[in-house]
């Protein structure tokens, strides 16, 4: 078996989704199209076709870089999608 992981970190996988587990309201985040300007310096305007996130890195500061495009996730569109639960058992331990 591997060595022991930190469970309590937050997760992103490959295709940029990211679980934070710290949330308590059981929401994913996705990462969309690349929406960075490249030709802002020149007064244009031009994005590089980017459609998804992709980590650069399974972790660490190279997970935050796009794989497919070189851009930092903060240049993706950020899409928050609510997981539905089971919340009908009861857990007050009555």
């Amino acid at each position: 078996m591997g060595p022991q992981q930190d469970r309590s970190a937050s997760k992103a996988l490959a295709n940029g989704t990211a679980v934070a587990p710290e949330r308590k309201d059981g929401k994913v985040v996705h990462y969309k199209e690349c929406q960075r300007n490249h030709a802002a310096g020149i007064g244009g305007y031009a994005v590089d076709g980017c459609r998804e996130f992709m980590a650069s890195a399974p972790a660490g500061a190279e997970a935050l870089l796009c794989a497919a495009c070189g851009c930092h996730r903060s240049f993706h569109k950020r899409e928050v999608e609510a997981v539905d639960c089971d919340c009908s058992s009861d857990t007050s331990g009555r």
